[in-house]
């Protein structure tokens, strides 16, 4: 064979086995960041209370038909189409059923109800994967929404009545308006992670810079929120100022201008514009 040739075919063999194992990586990663989301969705709380109270709810069902056939039988027996004897066996079958029927129902309903509580309390959105650049900012916004929660809580209590409620159900809405917005700039940081991942060494470097300035984004989202979080902390510790109303309310307005501009710089991004100047 010829040198050349022989040389040529070994290049290609060498590129196409870094290729190969470098597209394995790729998929075991994205495989197992599925599996453990479709995990985490199986074991949550309320899967598992939805799986509960669909079960429950066949089981009634067989009750129900068994109540009904026995209640046939029954009816038979009264009018002597059937042995007595056997209308005695539907008898006792009747009783035990009913017992096991309401029992399922009284189950079902206590499992129906733990099913509301928990629909009360906010859904977690799953975290985006460890080596994502977006995981670090989306824990900090998760521990920054349970402490404005619990301080807005406190805030709108009867005991706090120099705080006017509309002021904290504003910071509240503001809040769940901006989280909202800052989540749609983490999953488009991770689109792009996903992206520059798959995308040829060539074509990489627009991707990375896409994914810098999408951190950069999610961190200035990050770090209004915190704001809030600080300037709602700041009234409950002075919750005897003369001024809630101002000091909530220009954390408030800045967090819902941020958040604006987070979804329009979203909106720009998913469509290919630029922003006009001033933003």
């Amino acid at each position: 064979m010829d040198p050349r040739r022989k040389a040529a075919g070994e290049i290609v063999q060498f590129v196409g086995g870094q290729l190969q194992n470098q597209l394995q990586g790729q998929l075991q990663g994205q495989v197992a960041d599925q599996v453990r989301r479709r995990v985490a969705a199986w074991n949550d709380p309320r899967a598992k209370l939805d799986r509960r109270y669909r079960r429950s709810g066949r089981v009634l069902t067989f009750w129900l038909i068994v109540l009904a056939l026995l209640t046939t039988l029954g009816a038979l027996a009264v009018f002597g189409v059937v042995e007595p004897a056997i209308g005695i066996g539907v008898a006792l079958g009747f009783a035990g059923t009913s017992v096991l029927a309401v029992r399922t129902g009284l189950r079902r309903r206590e499992i129906d109800r733990a099913r509301q509580e928990l629909a009360a309390v906010p859904v977690r959105t799953p975290l985006p994967a460890r080596a994502s650049a977006a995981r670090q900012p989306m824990e900090r916004l998760e521990e920054a929404e349970d402490t404005l929660r619990e301080l807005l809580r406190q805030l709108d209590s009867a005991a706090l009545t120099s705080v006017p409620s509309d002021s904290v159900e504003q910071a509240r809405a503001t809040g769940v308006e901006a989280s909202g917005a800052i989540r749609a700039v983490s999953l488009q940081l991770q689109a792009v992670e996903r992206a520059r991942d798959t995308a040829p060494p060539l074509d990489r470097a627009p991707l990375v810079e896409g994914v810098r300035r999408l951190r950069e984004q999610l961190d200035e989202g990050v770090e209004g929120y915190c704001g809030l979080v600080a300037a709602a902390g700041r009234v409950l510790a002075e919750s005897t100022a003369t001024h809630p109303r101002e000091v909530l309310g220009e954390a408030t307005d800045h967090l819902a201008g941020l958040s604006a501009g987070l979804r329009e710089l979203s909106r720009w991004t998913r469509g290919g514009a630029e922003p006009e100047p001033g933003y």
